[in-house]
C-alpha cells in the first residue's frame, strides 16, 4: 500500500505557495487576486474548477502551464493548487506523445485520413505546416474535452465521497 503522507509532503514541497507565485514576474498583474483564501481551499466547486483549468491549459500551451493556469484560476475561483497538479499531464516526458496523439485525432476532425509522409527533400517548414493544423485541433480538443471531462469527475468523485461517508456513518448508529 502507498504511504500517502510521504506522497502529500512531496507534493506540498512541490507545488508553490501563495507567496512564491504572487512575486513571481508574469503573475505581477494578478498578484494581488493570488492571495485570496478562496484559491486555496479544497471546496468541491473551486476544486472541480482548478482541475478543469489546469488539464485546459496543460494541452493549449506547452510551457508556463501553471502561471497561465494560476492566473486564470484567480478570474474563474478555481483551486490553485489543484490547477498547478493538473498541468503536470502533459511534462517534457509525456508532451511528444500527446502530440503524436494529437495528430490523427485532429485529421479524424477534420475529415482527412490520409498520412502524408514528408518529402526528403520537403522543406522543414512545408512539413510542419502540414501537421500543424491536424496537431493543433487535436490538442485543442484534448484540453476542451479534458477539462470538461475532468470537472464532471470531480463533481462525481466529490458527491460519492460524501454519500459514501453518510452511509457509513448511518451504518455505525
Amino acid at each position: 500500500m502507498p504511504d500517502f503522507h510521504n506522497m502529500r509532503a512531496s507534493l506540498k514541497k512541490a507545488l508553490p505557495t501563495r507567496e512564491s507565485l504572487a512575486q513571481h514576474a508574469w503573475l505581477r498583474p494578478v498578484a494581488h487576486h493570488l492571495l485570496h483564501p478562496q484559491l486555496w481551499r479544497l471546496q468541491h466547486e473551486s476544486v472541480a474548477r482548478g482541475v478543469a483549468i489546469g488539464t485546459f491549459w496543460a494541452f493549449v500551451i506547452p510551457l508556463g502551464q501553471t502561471f497561465v493556469a494560476a492566473a486564470h484560476c484567480t478570474w474563474w475561483r478555481g483551486n490553485i493548487p489543484a490547477a498547478a497538479v493538473m498541468t503536470m499531464l502533459t511534462n517534457p516526458l509525456t508532451f511528444g506523445f500527446w502530440l503524436w496523439l494529437a495528430y490523427p485525432v485532429g485529421q479524424l476532425f477534420l475529415g482527412s485520413s490520409t498520412h502524408t509522409q514528408a518529402l526528403p527533400d520537403a522543406s522543414w517548414a512545408s512539413g510542419l505546416q502540414e501537421v500543424g493544423g491536424p496537431v493543433l485541433l487535436g490538442m485543442g480538443i484534448f484540453g476542451v474535452g479534458g477539462a470538461a471531462l475532468a470537472y464532471l469527475l470531480v463533481k462525481l468523485g466529490w458527491r460519492l465521497r460524501v454519500a459514501f461517508r453518510r452511509h457509513r456513518s448511518n451504518t455505525k448508529r
